[in-house]
């Protein structure tokens, strides 16, 4: 009898250690839209019985160094990691990452072709979008109106000068337009990249040159210094997205272009004293269209060196599913819901009824071309940035002498000529031409 006891007891532990549950480690962005998935985990872990998710949510550029690190180096710390578009391509092609396969049921047509295509190599997807956006003009209707401007849905930068113009009023607390300054490749240069792009400029000609001292470049940034420094906010050097959103929903910015993904909060009445005065627009064009808005997802990807591939499947086929948007549409509320990354949420009633701003962001990220995004031809892919590995440095780069630029701490020619010597020193550094 005592044999048998052990033997049982001995099968009892293998089957235990056979269902023991897989921990998916999954490296995200402190971000809302993020840590909301984070709480909605435990219906994805109910529908997967054995699979349990550890979560390590890092702020923005601390995320992007771990990932990037342990990506590089196979260190196999993460089984799902968040990435944009920027590495996404670069990682595909590499190796670095597992080509994610889908059901019928995950519709991947269902995906925004600007989404679907930005985050693919050679046809094959490797990261899946949990949210998307462009950038459009947010500004306010009620001063337009005051000031007698009809704002167009396909502005130009010369009528929204002329507005600011209109509505600068900063003995009154308003400001004409708020624009980022703060430096970073993903901060100031990615609406500097779309402001040049549209100018008819580029990051590098077919050889590989940086264009930093070209014409469009030097109109651009004239143009953007000028601009903000008679009708911005004092410290516009030091305003992000966060600086700015919080001064638009305070009723201090006239105008604003950025990221879509503003407009859910500057029309929450909950955060916004300005919720019901909104109206939005394509962003603003000059010379060309191609380029004018920007192109970005925070997506869901799998390292090659995972052995959790299947699990982390699974994992990312529900957390960008159309269920899953569903699902925060019901829990958290449709004004609430990740966008940007499907047709269904567009035709989808209980979210159209919420969101005014729909239409717009749609027509944007629609709009968004990253494989086409500037009037001369260039050879790398990206609206605003190129996505080849060195552009992270020398974009960080550029950022600071623009933000010096701005804060009148050097002059526009100077910041873009110290901006070309460094890119070309970084390229030459790289072995793309001597």
């Amino acid at each position: 009898m005592k044999l048998k006891a052990s033997l049982a007891l001995a099968f009892g532990l293998l089957a235990a250690v056979a269902h023991a549950d897989t921990e998916l480690v999954v490296a995200t962005v402190n971000n809302g839209h993020m840590i909301e998935m984070q709480k909605l985990t435990k219906h994805f872990e109910a529908a997967n019985p054995g699979i349990k998710v550890k979560w390590v949510t890092l702020e923005e550029g601390v995320l992007r160094q771990r990932v990037t690190t342990d990506i590089a180096t196979k260190g196999g710390q993460f089984d799902v990691m968040t990435i944009g578009m920027y590495e996404t391509p670069i990682w595909g092609k590499k190796g670095w990452l597992t080509e994610l396969k889908t059901d019928a049921a995950y519709d991947v047509d269902d995906l925004l072709p600007a989404m679907r295509n930005g985050l693919s190599v050679g046809g094959k997807l490797f990261a899946a979008p949990f949210y998307g956006e462009s950038s459009m003009l947010m500004y306010r209707k009620d001063l337009a109106d005051k000031a007698g401007v009809k704002v167009s849905d396909h502005p130009t930068w010369a009528q929204v000068k002329e507005l600011a113009a209109k509505i600068h009023d900063p003995k009154k607390g308003v400001y004409g337009i708020c624009l980022r300054g703060k430096p970073g490749w993903g901060d100031n240069m990615a609406f500097l990249s779309t402001l040049v792009n549209t100018h008819g400029g580029q990051w590098f000609d077919m050889n590989w040159k940086p264009q930093l001292e070209s014409k469009p470049w030097k109109e651009s940034i004239n143009f953007y210094v000028d601009l903000l420094k008679n009708y911005g906010p004092p410290g516009s050097a030091a305003n992000s997205f966060n600086e700015i959103l919080a001064l638009y929903n305070e009723g201090k910015c006239g105008m604003w272009i950025d990221a879509t993904i503003a407009a859910s909060f500057i029309t929450d009445p909950k955060q916004s004293k300005v919720a019901d005065k909104v109206a939005f627009a394509q962003a603003p064009t000059a010379v060309t269209p191609k380029g004018a808005n920007w192109l970005w997802a925070w997506a869901l990807a799998i390292p090659a060196g995972s052995q959790k591939s299947a699990e982390a499947q699974k994992f990312i086929s529900w957390a960008t599913s159309k269920d899953y948007i569903n699902l925060v549409g019901k829990e958290v509320g449709w004004g609430n819901i990740p966008t940007g990354t499907r047709k269904s949420t567009y035709t989808h009633a209980e979210f159209l009824k919420v969101a005014k701003f729909a239409a717009a962001e749609k027509a944007a990220i629609d709009s968004a071309n990253p494989a086409d995004s500037t009037l001369p031809k260039s050879p790398y892919v990206g609206v605003q940035f190129a996505a080849i590995p060195e552009f992270q440095a020398i974009g960080t780069t550029v950022g600071q002498h623009m933000s010096a630029a701005l804060a009148g701490k050097t002059s526009v020619d100077e910041a873009l000529k110290a901006s070309q010597v460094a890119a070309d020193r970084e390229m030459k550094k790289a072995g793309y031409y001597k």
